[in-house]
């Protein structure tokens, strides 16, 4: 009767520690800890995101899809991790994503090198292996001395010696409890850190100070219509050193957005990290005068920050038709009021959108003096479900209309633009807000 007793809960005790002690991948991270790491750099002229697959095991294939956006020119990207090495083939018109496979020989940091069109790119990364917590050490020999205890009990059943079959028994009830009890409680332990992680600094959240940042250009003066650079040069407020331990921010090392002041022109950019300390994008402009700069960076444990300059550029203007055409887009915003949320809702038309930077539709905002720049995102994809896994840049499930929600800090005219992307076009729709006053409504 004992063995019939007992049978279930030992069957019942091996499964579950057979479940909590099968092996975890191991992961690519960067410095945001995702499963996946989603770079965007704008590289040789070209709009990509870089994306760093879950690799399974080190030594092992890592995993790299390269997606690019239009207009795609024939390029040719080399992609290097360590010694190993490979080719990306982007032609004309030939926009979506292209997939290869490299290797990774242990944990910890690394760095993808991208080679295009005369541009270096060299993005950080690390690859994780995932460490047992104390927590889970205690719950796996839980279930183990469970098991073993039972394994006792029935033996001892079986050779009718019935009080050390029930003391037994009793033990692996006991043990089983602990161990349940540990796991239920686990949510509320620190996670362990992973093999590879890079270490807590002492300071503690929010313990290191902003960066100071350097816009400047390459050449120092540059002419209408011909390719030139932006540099931001960053280092840290308190010791002057270069920084080089940016975060992930919405899929980017930075954002750049340079603006002229009518707002005229507009290009929202991810420059490459090129040295320690040193971001750059190239640029071509079509109009003489002043530009402004604005780029959003985050540092480890700092905080984002906006960071801004502004160069000049010198020439004849170019002929009027190599101007960008504008997008036909129907917006809606009713009447703004400083200080208060304002919904603007775009309307692009078809429910075929595809993510971008982890979202599906960006607002960038700027006062007409541009002194104040502000970003934010599509409503319904920050909006995060558990259950559901986020769709990648393949996918177009958003859409036909984008939300935004936005509070104005002053009154006055804002120069804005929506962006979202359709069959791997990154669309950008231009308009004009005039906030008023509470008393004025």
């Amino acid at each position: 009767m004992l063995t019939r007793l007992f049978a279930p809960v030992l069957v019942a005790v091996l499964v579950a520690a057979s479940v909590l002690a099968w092996p975890r991948s191991a992961s690519a991270h960067g410095v945001g800890d995702t499963t996946e790491v989603r770079l965007a750099q704008t590289i040789a002229g070209t709009e990509l995101t870089v994306v760093i697959r879950q690799v399974v095991r080190v030594p092992g294939p890592l995993r790299i899809d390269v997606v690019a956006y239009h207009p795609v020119r024939d390029l040719t990207i080399a992609v290097r991790v360590g010694q190993e090495s490979d080719t990306v083939r982007l032609l004309p018109g030939r926009a979506g994503s292209h997939p290869l496979v490299l290797g990774v020989d242990e944990v910890g940091p690394h760095e993808l090198r991208l080679h295009a069109g005369g541009e270096l790119s060299v993005l950080p990364f690390r690859v994780l292996v995932p460490r047992a917590a104390p927590w889970e050490r205690l719950v796996h020999g839980g279930f183990a001395g469970a098991a073993a205890l039972l394994l006792g009990a029935l033996l001892a059943a079986a050779t009718a010696r019935r009080a050390p079959a029930v003391l037994l028994g009793g033990g692996a009830g006991a043990a089983m409890v602990m161990a349940l009890t540990v796991a239920l409680l686990s949510a509320r332990f620190p996670p362990a850190q992973p093999d590879g992680a890079l270490p807590t600094a002492p300071g503690g959240p929010l313990g290191r100070p902003y960066v100071q940042a350097r816009i400047a250009t390459t050449p120092a003066t540059p002419v209408v219509g011909g390719r030139f650079t932006v540099r931001l040069d960053l280092v840290d407020g308190s010791t002057g050193r270069p920084v080089d331990d940016l975060v992930l921010h919405h899929a980017a090392l930075a954002h750049l957005v340079v603006t002229s002041p009518d707002g005229e022109f507009f290009r929202h950019v991810h420059p490459t990290r090129t040295v320690a300390g040193r971001l750059a994008v190239g640029l071509t402009v079509d109009r003489p005068g002043r530009y402004l700069v604005s780029a959003e960076v985050e540092r480890v444990e700092s905080g984002g920050q906006l960071v801004s300059g502004e160069f000049t550029v010198t020439g004849p203007p170019l002929p009027r038709q190599l101007r960008d055409e504008a997008v036909p887009a129907t917006v809606r915003l009713g009447s703004p009021v400083a200080g208060r949320p304002t919904t603007i809702e775009l309307d692009a038309g078809r429910d075929d959108l595809q993510r971008w930077l982890g979202m599906a539709g960006h607002l960038i905002v700027r006062d007409e003096e541009g002194g104040f720049l502000g970003h934010v995102h599509e409503a319904g994809s920050m909006a995060t479900d558990p259950g559901r896994q986020e769709a990648d840049e393949t996918v177009a499930d958003h859409g036909p209309t984008l939300r935004f929600t936005f509070t104005f800090p002053e009154p006055g005219r804002y120069l804005a633009w929506a962006q979202y992307v359709r069959d791997y076009r990154i669309v950008t729709v231009p308009f004009v807000v005039t906030v008023g006053t509470e008393d004025a409504r």
